[in-house]
């Protein structure tokens, strides 16, 4: 089977771009999850504002659709608020 130089350019591009893609859901879901297990409220509202500026990056950048960003961060701000 032929193999077109278009094509193995494509293959090299989408390897490259997973990579990239797996890092920044790992990176969301980490910075989700440190808000989550947080029990104290100064550190909790540090972590949270960085958490919304991660989910906010991944929606402009096309990783992640609008409502789930939403459901996101509705369930790290319920958290916070419930801290007292």
């Amino acid at each position: 089977m032929d193999r077109h130089p278009q094509q193995i350019k494509r293959e090299r591009q989408d390897k490259k771009k997973r990579l990239i893609n797996i890092s920044k859901n790992s990176d969301m879901r980490t910075v989700v999850k440190n808000v989550l297990n947080n029990k104290n409220k100064d550190e909790a509202a540090l972590l949270h504002k960085k958490a919304m500026s991660t989910i906010d990056k991944m929606v402009s950048k096309g990783h992640l659709k609008k409502n789930t960003a939403a459901r996101r961060k509705s369930t790290i701000s319920k958290h916070l608020n419930s801290l007292s």
